[in-house]
């Protein structure tokens, strides 16, 4: 065993390392576009169908932001020895479109957006503030530290439509240890869990109208090296409970005043050694008279697939409406 972890050692260079990190703490809280569902159907009925597609999009964004600010959190949180509780620095990297002054006093870091963006989709401006007790380390299991959103705006360049994120968040590191410890064979770790939750997020939208959501959300980090080569995945699910639904990840009222919930009803799990894609997983979001149900990592005919290279993954999209009539399809992603 110690020719791989020597060999390893060799191959995989600082650089590697750092984009094996920053995809271990990426998650993407895949959802359906909803939008694709056409007018004409009557079943479930237009408007109904209309509402669910708004709710999914903004769901989608907030959390999906949710966790780009939680990987820039990441990467922050390792690359300091006074809050990681070790004395090697991660590796050293700095963030995408953000700037991250440390207060190694008070244990704080802030993180500033700069408006542009790696991906080149959307801008991003504001901070989020960092915090960590003075006597804790992240490298421990139950180490949490929270995450203040101060007027975080995020703005979609194919719509030049925003949404304003403010409110508080706790992190927590379940199980212990260090996202760098899945990347090193001598370590023998190759799981890590962590908890996102909170109850004061507030969406400030384009209209004005401002709404509370919550989060309650479990992301385990997992690594392997075969071959010298590592592979890693990220999986996601809910853990919240209201009444007879389970597996909640976020919840709240949105931007029309109605109670919602999405939930994880299949874990969403990413791979590496698939693209870095959604390769399964279900996802329902909920109304009071409607909801749309995701399925991820099929293929053409709705069955669950295996990794289809640089093929197409499909999902499958079950509109269910308040008559109990639903629309099914399939797409592409």
């Amino acid at each position: 065993m110690l020719a791989p972890v020597y060999a390893f050692n060799k191959t995989y260079s600082t650089h590697m390392k750092t984009k094996i990190v920053l995809f271990l703490a990426t998650v993407l809280f895949f959802v359906a576009i909803f939008s694709a569902c056409k007018k004409e159907n009557s079943n479930p009925k237009t408007d109904e169908s209309t509402e669910i597609a708004v709710q999914s999009d903004d769901q989608s964004r907030f959390s999906n932001e949710i966790d780009a600010v939680a990987t820039d959190a990441d990467f922050s949180i390792e690359n300091s020895p006074t809050f990681t509780g070790r004395l090697m620095r991660g590796q050293g990297d700095t963030l995408c479109s953000a700037t991250a002054s440390y207060d190694l006093v008070n244990k704080k870091i802030t993180i500033t957006y700069d408006g542009a963006s790696c991906t080149g989709d959307r801008t991003r401006t504001g901070t989020v503030v960092l915090s960590m007790a003075p006597n804790a380390q992240w490298k421990n299991a139950g180490a949490f530290f929270t995450i203040q959103f101060q007027n975080l705006k995020i703005t979609r360049l194919s719509d030049n439509k925003s949404i304003t994120i403010n409110g508080t968040q706790t992190y927590t590191n379940v199980s212990g240890h260090l996202l760098m410890d899945l990347i090193n064979p001598q370590s023998g770790i190759h799981s890590i869990t962590h908890a996102i939750t909170s109850d004061d997020m507030t969406i400030t939208f384009d209209d004005g109208t401002q709404r509370s959501w919550h989060i309650a959300k479990q992301r385990v980090y997992a690594a392997s090296i075969v071959n010298n080569a590592i592979s890693g995945s990220v999986t996601i699910s809910g853990t919240h409970t209201e009444g007879s639904v389970t597996n909640i990840a976020e919840w709240g009222t949105n931007r029309l005043g109605r109670a919602f919930t999405s939930a994880t009803l299949q874990p969403v799990v990413i791979r590496s050694d698939c693209n870095f894609r959604v390769v399964s997983g279900e996802i329902k979001h909920s109304l009071p008279n409607v909801s749309a149900d995701a399925t991820f990592g099929l293929d053409a005919s709705g069955n669950p697939t295996t990794c289809p290279g640089t093929g197409h993954y499909y999902f499958k999209i079950v509109f269910t409406g308040s008559g109990g009539n639903s629309i099914t399809l399939i797409m592409p992603y």
